[in-house]
């Protein structure tokens, strides 16, 4: 199995954050004991700007779940077909090629799913396998790629795409005024990204995916989620996170390595979720990495912030067109979410 194409796609509005932490300060100024905390915060996340999915006035008068909802069927619909469409040029696959689609987001819902409804705007296949997702949040990218890749095992002849579509804006909820929603205001961001992943018997000079491995952490529920009301999306995200990552992800990475035959000291390229400046620190000191091994992690979040599900693919985006490893190098595409829970990818460029 082959990542033939990667594509991403973006809402036309984008901020720089210092704009955006002055429009929250703004309107959390009467009920935020000191507003100036939102720039001790922001100072920590090494985000420059965000794209969103409306312009920075709607968000005053966002007062329903019903109409962020709307909202997140329109812009989502908008940009989940333009990077399909990047995904699936950059893998030469017609739309009518594609065999089956699996779509993944945490910010809103719809019944048909978004995969049937890009269906008829982009003429896939009438036969296509649809599989929405939900409820995976930022693992979803590692692991919708491992999805499509146990299809494709079973179907070598046929590809499979994953798409990622994410407008964390929408979850914003201008009443909780706790310590997780301050920072997940001024962290995520809204955008779109997709893979095309290919069966052995298509062509592609495409990454290899030789192996990959879910682990489920036990009694770690209330590490990352939503809790959702009548007002919708309320951020679930504990301070235990980078500890988690710490805790778990090095001796993870090494078992599963060793069930290749190989070690840590074998993979020379690194694709890792953008969880956050702390998350990335703590991905590095649990890997033995430098800073400069998740350059592309660190631009990622600089640029558009955490996208939760979309980040990992914007980082293998970035690597996929811009920092592709020498043919052989091993490469580990990784991703940590709501269960607690982390997804591995082992490719081979």
């Amino acid at each position: 199995m082959k990542i033939a194409g990667v594509g991403s796609a973006f809402p036309k509005h984008y901020y720089d954050q210092d704009l955006l932490v002055a429009a929250l300060k703004n309107d959390w100024r009467h009920r935020l004991p000191n507003p100036d905390i939102l720039d001790r915060l922001d100072d920590s996340m090494k985000v420059d700007g965000r794209y969103t999915a409306r312009p920075i006035d709607f968000y005053e008068n966002m007062h329903r779940w019903g109409q962020a909802n709307d909202v997140w069927i329109e812009v989502g619909l908008e940009i989940g077909e333009q990077a399909l469409c990047r995904a699936l040029v950059g893998a030469g696959v017609a739309p009518d090629q594609l065999s089956a689609i699996f779509v993944t987001s945490v910010t809103g819902i719809a019944a048909p799913s978004l995969d049937a409804r890009l269906a008829n705007r982009m003429g896939l296949s009438r036969n296509i396998k649809r599989v929405p997702i939900f409820g995976l949040g930022c693992v979803a990218g590692a692991a919708g790629i491992a999805r499509a890749a146990d299809y494709v095992r079973g179907y070598p002849s046929q590809a499979a795409a994953l798409l990622s579509i994410e407008l964390c804006s929408l979850t914003l909820q201008r009443d909780d005024l706790s310590m997780a929603h301050l920072i997940s205001a001024l962290l995520f961001g809204d955008g779109a990204a997709a893979t095309v992943v290919v069966g052995d018997e298509v062509d592609s000079d495409g990454p290899e995916i030789l192996a990959t491995k879910s682990v489920l952490y036990p009694n770690t529920e209330r590490t990352m989620g939503w809790d959702i009301s009548e007002k919708g999306f309320r951020i679930v995200l504990s301070p235990d996170v980078p500890e988690t990552v710490l805790r778990h992800l090095g001796a993870d990475v090494d078992e599963f390595l060793a069930e290749q035959g190989l070690r840590r000291s074998d993979v020379k390229s690194w694709v890792m979720h953008t969880g956050g400046p702390k998350v990335l620190e703590a991905t590095a000191e649990a890997l033995g990495l430098e800073k400069k091994d998740l350059e592309a992690s660190w631009e990622c979040l600089r640029k558009v912030g955490n996208l939760s599900s979309t980040s990992v693919l914007l980082v293998l985006e970035d690597v996929y067109k811009n920092r592709r490893p020498q043919p052989g190098t091993l490469s580990i595409l990784a991703a940590m979410g709501p269960g607690f829970c982390s997804e591995l990818v082992l490719l081979r460029w």
